[in-house]
């Protein structure tokens, strides 16, 4: 099988994966998307996903479970408070409590796996250093060095079936470019979720780092 023009997006099912899944649809790629349920306490976003893929209609969109609550060690996954009502400042300096411990590279390492499989070599993924929480997995050194690891790893790209990519389109971007730019995509962002600890129906808190960050987004980006 040869490779194709086709691109493989993670799809968390908030503003960035959405609007990196618009970006790789409007480049002219055939896209499959990949969510996972991994133990989080917002699994309610997964629904938000599955919407939007329908929406988009992409090639197909697998939802993969991997459990991490027996590891711990994070405010999406453990008994740890998720950090409310904190100043953007704050927001912006350190790692917080929501950070999954090596989160991007178990994602990044599932649809390594499966594009290989598909022989399908463009992954996009919508990490983001500009309006984020501290991630460290979300910086360009980081994606730089999985792309070097992953082309380093494979048995497709040793014997020389593709080299994989890792497509970063927002990662410079501020949230309010985001936005913008998915807005300009004809993204419906009623569609998606942020929060990290909606209650029990679903909606979101109000109030935590991805809440205040997503608002703070669509204020400027709409001004009233």
């Amino acid at each position: 099988m040869q490779a194709s023009s086709h691109a493989l997006v993670l799809l968390s099912g908030g503003v960035d994966s959405t609007t990196c899944l618009a970006v790789a649809l409007d480049r002219g790629y055939g896209c499959y998307a990949l969510s996972f349920r991994y133990g989080q306490r917002h699994e309610v976003e997964l629904q938000a996903a599955a919407r939007i893929a329908k929406r988009f209609g992409v090639l197909r969109h697998l939802i993969t479970d991997i459990d991490l609550r027996p590891i711990g060690g994070s405010a999406l996954t453990d008994e740890i408070i998720v950090p409310k009502a904190r100043s953007l400042t704050v927001i912006g300096s350190g790692i917080p409590a929501t950070y999954v411990p090596a989160r991007n590279t178990i994602f990044l390492s599932i649809a390594l796996a499966w594009g290989e499989v598909l022989n399908v070599f463009e992954i996009f993924i919508g990490v983001n250093c500009t309006d984020y929480s501290g991630y460290p997995d979300c910086r360009p050194e980081y994606i730089a060095a999985f792309e070097t690891m992953a082309n380093l790893s494979t048995k497709a790209s040793v014997e020389g079936r593709g080299k994989f990519k890792i497509h970063t389109p927002l990662i410079a971007l501020s949230k309010v470019e985001i936005i913008r730019l998915g807005t300009a995509l004809g993204v419906d962002y009623t569609l998606t979720h942020s929060c990290y600890d909606p209650n029990p129906e679903g909606q979101p808190c109000g109030r935590c780092d991805s809440c205040q960050l997503r608002d703070k987004g669509f204020a400027e980006a709409f001004p009233r």
